[in-house]
């Protein structure tokens, strides 16, 4: 089976996929996985003491994902757990952890800020709009797959 991709479509996903390579090559830059740089960069967000199903809200990793790497990240020291209220856990960094997040994963968060900065404040807007409207659209659609709507459909 073969489908050509056209137009903006295209160009969308060719930009999507140089952005995730971006990210991608910035976690290399800093010799931890995309994961754990996921990780880092969520508790310079959130804070100290920020939950593990915090970081897979915010990182949209999967529970397991965030779990293996927390645990790797706790035996090599830069992390480490305290038990909270029920099972949550909260993370908290080491001094070698916060040495690592201040060298490499602010640096990144105030290149992510001035890229925005970079751009007027009605562009900003402009793109996180369209952006959130296509997230939810396809969303939207995606939820129709295996359905009778979806192959009922000659849009799909």
């Amino acid at each position: 089976m073969h489908f050509t991709i056209h137009g903006e479509l295209k160009e969308f996903n060719k930009i999507y996929r140089e952005l995730n390579d971006i990210y991608h090559d910035m976690a290399l830059k800093t010799g931890l996985s995309d994961s754990a740089f996921d990780i880092f960069y969520a508790i310079a967000v959130m804070g100290n003491g920020c939950l593990q199903r915090d970081i897979c809200r915010m990182t949209f990793l999967s529970k397991q994902t965030i779990h293996s790497s927390v645990q790797k990240l706790c035996k090599d020291g830069y992390i480490y757990l305290k038990k909270g209220a029920g099972r949550s856990m909260h993370i908290f960094l080491t001094p070698a952890g916060e040495t690592l997040t201040a060298e490499k994963i602010l640096p990144f968060i105030a290149i992510e800020q001035k890229s925005f900065e970079d751009m007027t404040p009605e562009e900003t807007r402009d793109l996180l709009r369209l952006y959130r409207k296509y997230t939810s659209r396809l969303r939207e659609n995606a939820e129709l797959i295996n359905t009778e709507v979806f192959y009922e459909n000659p849009a799909f």
